[in-house]
Order: C-alpha cells, then sequence, then structure tokens
C-alpha cells in the first residue's frame, strides 16, 4: 500500500498583475513550503512512510519504490500474510511441517507488529498471539530435546513435541518496592506471566546440554513475544563499527555492566556466525543486534529470512533440513503409531533399512527437496528488509515536546538512544544467500530514530527473561500498536506484561535494575508530566 508525504501545499491562484510595465513578471504558482523537521523522519528519507492506519506497519519504505522492488515486495508479503500447507506437491506455500510452530507469520505478527498479550490459556493458533516458549536448565541452557523455539503442532503422522492445549498462563499481581504508588498518591498495578506445562503435555523428555534429565518442574518456562518487524533493515544498516563504539561507550561510562558474554574491555567476547556448510555459511562473524535475547546478527540470516523456515519447517535451498532435534528425531521413529502409518504419507522413504531407520533418516536429512524456491525467498526478504517505519507523530505538540525534555533529562535517552546513522548499507549474509548486495533494498547515510542503543541490559523483573539480558526495544511506531494489531492493550515489553506505557514504565524500577535511577525520577513527577512523558513515547 503506497503511503504520501504531506510535505508540499500549492498554491492555486496565480499572481495577479496590477499594470502593465515592460518588467516580466514570473506568474508561476509558488509552492508554500510546510517543512517537517527531521525527527518526523523516523526512518530517514528512504525508510519513512506517513500513514497512521491500521496499515501504518504494512507501508513499503522509499527505498523499494526507488529500486523498482515494488512487485517483489507485494510477493512477499503475500508469503507473510498467507498460510502455509503441508502439500509438498510444489505449491507456492506448501511444505509445512512434520514439526512447525505456526502455520503463518502474521500469526505471530498481528498487523505486521508484535505479538499480543493472551489471556489464561495459550491460545495457539489465535491470530495475534506472538508468544514463543523459552524452556531452560538453571544454567540457563536451552533444553536440547526440544528446539530453542519449541514446536506445537506436527502434520501427520507425527506427533507435536509440546501439546499445546495443556499450556496454562497465569497473570498474577505484583507489588513493586513503592506499593504501586507514585509519589503524588496516584496508584498503579502490575503483573507479570507464570507458564506451566503437566508432565503429559511432553512427547519428549526433557535433556539438558550437559545430558540430564529433568522431570517438568524442574525446567524453567517463560514466555518471549515477537519483535517489531518494520524497520529492521534500517537497524541492519547501521554498521558493525557503530555498534561496537556503542558497546565501548557504555563500557567506557561504566554506569552499569554490559553483559561479559557479548562485550570485555573494548572488545568482542563473541559476535553472530553461520558456520553451517550446509548452508552455505561463510563463518564471519558480525555483532548481535536482533531479537529481545539478542541471538541474531544480521537481518540477511536473522529475525524473517530464520523463521521463514523454523517456524513453518519449509526447506529451500540453503536450508535443506529440517528444524528438528535428534531427540524427537529418536522418539518418533521408535513410535509404534507412527511406524505403523508412516509409510502411507511417505512412501518414497522405504528401504531396506526398516521403518525405524527410515523415519529417522527422513527427520534427521540434510538434503530434503527445496520446498521454497530462490525466487520466492528472495520476495520475502525484498519485503521484509523493505518495511517503512511509521513517521512520527505531532512533534510539535507542547506537551509531546515536554514529554521529550522530561524523557531526555530522567536518562531514559541513554539506553533509548534517539538516533543513529546509517553507514553505505552494503548488506552481509553469513549464510551466503545474498552476496551481490543489488538483490534487496538499501539505507545509505540515513539518520533515523530507533530510540534504541541495541544493547542488552537488565531489569531484574519477576519472572524475568532467560538470562536476565535483555536488548534494548526499539520505540519507534510503538504509539500504533493497538491501532495496527486490534489489540485492546498496549502489550509492551517482551511477554507483554505491561498493558501500558506507565506499566511497561514501572517494570523498570526494581532496586537492581539498570534503569532504577531514571524510574525514581519518574515516579516524583507530577501526573501532568507522567501523561506528557507517556504522549511523547506514543508520538515517536
Amino acid at each position: 500500500m503506497k503511503s504520501y508525504p504531506f510535505l508540499l501545499a500549492f498554491a492555486t491562484a496565480a499572481l495577479c498583475v496590477a499594470s502593465c510595465t515592460d518588467d516580466k513578471i514570473d506568474d508561476t504558482p509558488k509552492p508554500v513550503t510546510t517543512q517537517l523537521s527531521e525527527e518526523y523522519y523516523t526512518g530517514g528519507q528512504l525508510g519513512t512512510a506517513f500513514n497512521t492506519t491500521s496499515a501504518a506497519f504494512e507501508q513499503p519504505s522509499p527505498a523499494v519504490e526507488n529500486a523498482g522492488m515494488e512487485a517483489s515486495f507485494k510477493n512477499g508479503e503475500a508469503l507473510f500474510e498467507k498460510i502455509f500447507t503441508p502439500a509438498s506437491d510444489g505449491s507456492v506455500r506448501g511444505g509445512l511441517g512434520p514439526l512447525y510452530i505456526r502455520t503463518s507469520c502474521m500469526h505471530c505478527h498481528p498487523g505486521y507488529g508484535h505479538g499480543k498479550r493472551q489471556e489464561g490459556g495459550f491460545n495457539a493458533t489465535e491470530i495475534g498471539n506472538g508468544y514463543l516458549l523459552v524452556i531452560y536448565d538453571d544454567n540457563d541452557n536451552y533444553i536440547t530435546s526440544l528446539t530453542g523455539m519449541p514446536q506445537l503442532f506436527a502434520v501427520e503422522p507425527f506427533k507435536a513435541p509440546i501439546d499445546p492445549s495443556k499450556i496454562k498462563i497465569t497473570w498474577k499481581p505484583y507489588t513493586d518496592s513503592w506499593n504501586n504508588t507514585f509519589e503524588d498518591g496516584t496508584t498503579y498495578e502490575l503483573i507479570y506471566p507464570e507458564v506451566t506445562i503437566p508432565a503429559d503435555a511432553y512427547y519428549v523428555d526433557l535433556i539438558t546440554t550437559d545430558g540430564r534429565t529433568l522431570s517438568p518442574d524442574q525446567v524453567n518456562i517463560r514466555l518471549e513475544s515477537t519483535i517489531g518487524i518494520y524497520g529492521t533493515g534500517l537497524l541492519d544498516a547501521i554498521t558493525d563499527e557503530d555498534l561496537k563504539a556503542q558497546y565501548a561507550k557504555q563500557e567506557k561510562d561504566n554506569y552499569f555492566a554490559l553483559n561479559p558474554k557479548i562485550f570485555q574491555n573494548g572488545e568482542w567476547v563473541s559476535q553472530y556466525s553461520n558456520n553451517r556448510p550446509s548452508d552455505g555459511g561463510t563463518g564471519e562473524k558480525h555483532p548481535y543486534r536482533f531479537t529481545y535475547a539478542l541471538s541474531r546478527g544480521p537481518l540477511q540470516d536473522a529475525a524473517g529470512s530464520n523463521a521463514i523456515w523454523n517456524i513453518t519447517n519449509v526447506t529451500r535451498s540453503n536450508r535443506r533440513y529440517h528444524y528438528m532435534t535428534k531427540a524427537y528425531a529418536e522418539k518418533a521413529s521408535k513410535d509404534p503409531e507412527v511406524q505403523a502409518r508412516f509409510y502411507d504419507f511417505f512412501p518414497d522413504r522405504k528401504t531396506d533399512a526398516g521403518v525405524e531407520q527410515d523415519i529417522y533418516n527422513y527427520l534427521m536429512a540434510t538434503d530434503l527437496p527445496v520446498e521454497m524456491s530462490d525466487e520466492y525467498y528472495t520476495d520475502l526478504m525484498v519485503w521484509h528488509r523493505g518495511l517503512a517505519v511509521p513517521a512520527a507523530r505531532n512533534l510539535d505538540d507542547p506537551t509531546i515536546q515536554r514529554g521529550k525534555q522530561l524523557f531526555t533529562e530522567m536518562g531514559c535517552s541513554y539506553c533509548h538512544r534517539p538516533t543513529w546513522t546509517t553507514g553505505e548499507d552494503r548488506y552481509t549474509d553469513p549464510s551466503g544467500f545474498f552476496t551481490r548486495g543489488t538483490e534487496l533494498p538499501r539505507y545509505p547515510h540515513q539518520k533515523i530514530w530507533p530510540y534504541t542503543d541495541l544493547v542488552q541490559h537488565r531489569l531484574h523483573m519477576q519472572n524475568d527473561i532467560r538470562t536476565g539480558w535483555c536488548r534494548t526495544t526499539p520505540l519507534w511506531g510503538r504509539g500504533l500498536h493497538q491501532k495496527c494489531t486490534g489489540s485492546f492493550e498496549s502489550d509492551r515489553l517482551h511477554d507483554c506484561r505491561a498493558r501500558n506505557v506507565i506499566e511497561a514504565i514501572m517494570w523498570h524500577g526494581a532496586p537492581e535494575s539498570d534503569a532504577r535511577w531514571s524510574v525514581e525520577k519518574f515516579r516524583k513527577l507530577s501526573k501532568e508530566d507522567r501523561e506528557a512523558v507517556v504522549k511523547f513515547i506514543d508520538a515517536i
């Protein structure tokens, strides 16, 4: 859907001549320029869309249109929106399974944003539920018998690793160290999720990285909602060198500790890389920059490029294997009910090795037929990298200007860094698929306003994110979440526990939190000033 910046208002009347003279008079209508400040261009000139409707997150960036990639963008949009099916007959959206997390990207990203908070059950089939389970041991390591993003569904004749109908979410009230009360006596509420999965919901044993088998009551379970996907191409265009400089600055400032597993003594301790020969992995290293848990590097081997494979288990030329654990393959291959029906669905997999080995070989194969063509995968990534950021709104409003001033004075802008400038944007791909530098939209030299430092910090929340380290969330466009997703709430923070901006801010205020100092200042503000801060955050 196109968007049109309303930048110029043109005069409609020609100049009138009062009398005849020998002088030449220019009677061309003169444009009256309404100049918007650069802050309105959240995604820069190449990455901003002026649209505030429920489709605000769906707009192609000017970079897409400038490159003549509109058709690819639309094709990629359809791949994102439509449901995938198990059929492996070469159809556009075939190949779902044998295990999968959702049947479409739109299930987790309603209105192209992040997920919505869920009440009661896990509601795994509901459009808008962007929750991914995080199941881990007492050492913060994922359970190895489950995939990192545990799968909840299976196509016949297989069985789901976890029965989603038995997952329960309980929202519990929380009282903070201020008794949920601002200094002026106004109160607020806080809630957090607790997730339980009974033993009979698991199909596989729960095995740790060091080989221990745990009971269900010995594992930790958390929720992590999907990230917003608009503007991720712009974040990818920030240079590795500028990211390193940001870490180095914060380490030197020493206001709080950085994750020692990521950065120490001015150097990276670990970076993202892809070393799988089957993926075309290049082995090159790049800083982590995507997901709340900061688990992914360049966009071309992160976020959507990863999700379109592991969420659906649809193979492509550089992912010709299943998103699968060896523990599941062993369990399914020995399951009499799966054995009894396997050849009904996979007659071409029958060999002299026997049904158990045939099932195992199929599930663990690395040379599976390609189900998504390179052309369609490229279209998807044109769409993904080409999503614009909604322009900021009403920044000239005096209340919003007041909120911006307070946001800065309280120190919020230290972690929620307002601006970055992109580099040449000669994008990289650790999977070796996008190598020409011309297949996707680019955003060179753009001043952007994401309001994030792209660094992990610790808030020490009740039932915190796994490891306790969470990347600062970009704030751009978040004020349009409810309009775009249809949610009744703001659904902020990594597990959507915050139902509005006030709750999100106050969840930053634990005594040990890196943001405690800022929250202490916020709670002392007048009600009018608190509302100004909220209005500013919703405007950007």
